[in-house]
């Protein structure tokens, strides 16, 4: 069998050096190469894995069958549309878009020509969210009542300053924390969200006020199950790790919570060092792209959508104008 190649367009992003890792090891695929619009960034990249920096994107795509998009924010819309117009199928980092439009014109994009869009949400693969879905699906809470989330972490910008950078990112804790729960929420009661209420300021992390370093969204779904996020970057610059994300599922016959990065090992190393988690166990990322490549080759639908990635975004961009309005924002999902 043929090995699918895959590049990786733009590697900003904070997950770009694990998916080419994780891609570089998988048997039935051949890394294409890494571009980037910093030719630094992208020879680095490319050199930790022994592929090619591509001086332009359309040199890379002309020598891929699928790309994984890991740049800012802002560039999702323009490197998938040039993705899809080169036939070259798409897996592209969450948000899939920094607005709803731009999310409608990247499927749009995929769709007429006929390449597969996939949002990269690795959650629903880690094996504890996958264990507390199958105990909802199974009647052991009963019927769901409410669903309380958290998805924090430290200040991102040790990761990429353009985090938080508004015009780069499309926004800051809300924009980067609310997408992951937003989705796994509507896996777990199998409905859409119509109404969003959010409020969020900048106390956190001093320094910072360009954007929302705070946030709390509240969601009500068709079904009448409600549900908050607490998406903050309230974690210390010495936490041990980025950050983390749990959910607790209330029912009418019980309850059950799930902390996705409870595999790990507490570390505590050289005193300059301070702590860390080493984690163990299940992979999400490598499933996910695991699932991508499999949906490629087989033509099939994947697992999350571009439409997945679109109704998330909506739901961010409610809370946006929630926040400015200090009222709930209605939403009209389809389905």
């Amino acid at each position: 069998m043929a090995r699918l190649r895959i590049g990786i367009l733009s590697a900003a992003h904070v997950h770009a050096p694990a998916y080419l890792a994780l891609l570089a090891r998988m048997e039935d695929v051949a890394l294409a190469g890494v571009w980037d619009e910093d030719p630094v960034l992208a020879r680095e990249r490319a050199h930790a894995v022994g592929t090619v920096a591509a001086a332009t994107p359309a040199g890379l795509l002309a020598e891929s069958d699928a790309i994984v998009i890991a740049g800012v924010n802002r560039d999702h819309r323009a490197l998938a549309e040039q993705a899809a117009a080169a036939g070259v199928h798409v897996l592209c980092e969450k948000p899939l878009a920094t607005s709803a439009a731009d999310a409608r014109a990247i499927i749009d994009a995929c769709r007429r020509a006929g390449v597969l869009l996939m949002t990269a949400f690795p959650s629903p693969w880690n094996s504890v969210v996958e264990a507390l879905i199958s105990a909802v699906r199974e009647g052991q809470v009963g019927e769901v009542v409410s669903l309380e989330g958290v998805n924090t972490g430290e200040m991102p910008d040790v990761h990429g300053a353009w985090f938080v950078d508004p015009a780069l990112a499309g926004g800051g804790a809300v924009t980067d924390h609310v997408v992951h729960l937003a989705d796994l929420y509507r896996r777990i009661v199998r409905s859409e969200v119509v109404e969003v209420y959010a409020v969020a300021n900048r106390i956190l992390q001093e320094g910072f006020d360009r954007v929302e370093t705070g946030g709390l969204v509240a969601l009500r779904f068709r079904n009448g199950v409600f549900a908050t996020i607490d998406c903050s970057w309230s974690k210390p610059r010495s936490w041990p790790t980025w950050g983390g994300l749990s959910i607790e599922v209330l029912g009418t016959g019980g309850a059950i919570a799930a902390d996705a990065f409870r595999q790990r090992l507490d570390l505590w190393g050289r005193r300059e060092d301070g702590a860390s988690w080493r984690s163990f166990g299940s992979d999400a990322n490598a499933a996910m792209l695991r699932a991508f490549v499999d949906a490629v080759r087989t033509g099939g639908e994947p697992p999350v959508t571009g439409e997945d990635g679109l109704r998330a975004v909506e739901i961010v961009e409610a809370a946006y104008r929630s926040i400015a309005t200090g009222a709930p924002v209605r939403l009209d999902p389809p389905g």
